[in-house]
């Protein structure tokens, strides 16, 4: 992924880099609901070991070191998939979660993928709210959410 810059509040979208997994860790208790049991410095080190480029961080252009956000853009070599869209609370409704997740739709494109999930708690009404404004929707049997990429099918 290259370095790209966009939205109001100027921000830049580069990978997570593996020396700022304390404060991703810390981004995603302030600003994601639900923890999982891969949240740990450890399995976040295993993801970023297996694929460097999948964990995408936003960060104001002015200060390009510090996280406003994330989502991690998974790719198995079959399916996109989708975990830990995360805003900083004191940065959200300025475009930072539509950014990362076009920056992920884009990475997901670019390997080929037809079809992006993620998965949303049952019980995020905040997060049902952003997935759907972003042309997600839930497949009611899985209780996942999902969107066609471009030239892909449902």
């Amino acid at each position: 992924m290259t370095e790209q810059t966009g939205t109001a509040e100027q921000i830049v979208l580069r990978p997570a880099r593996p020396e700022e997994i304390p404060v991703l860790l810390a981004l995603w208790a302030r600003a994601a609901k639900g923890t999982s049991i891969t949240d740990d410095a450890a399995g976040v080190a295993a993801l970023l070991a297996r694929d460097p480029q999948c964990l995408i961080v936003a960060a104001a252009a002015d200060d390009p070191a510090t996280p406003l956000g994330t989502v991690i853009a998974g790719w198995d070599g079959w399916r996109c998939h989708l975990y830990r869209l995360a805003v900083d609370p004191d940065h959200r409704r300025r475009g930072i979660g539509a950014a990362l997740l076009a920056a992920a739709e884009e990475r997901f494109a670019a390997l080929g993928g037809r079809r992006a999930d993620a998965m949303v708690l049952d019980d995020n009404a905040l997060g049902h709210r952003t997935w759907q404004a972003a042309g997600y929707h839930p497949e009611p049997q899985w209780t996942r959410w999902v969107k066609p990429l471009a030239g892909g099918a449902s």
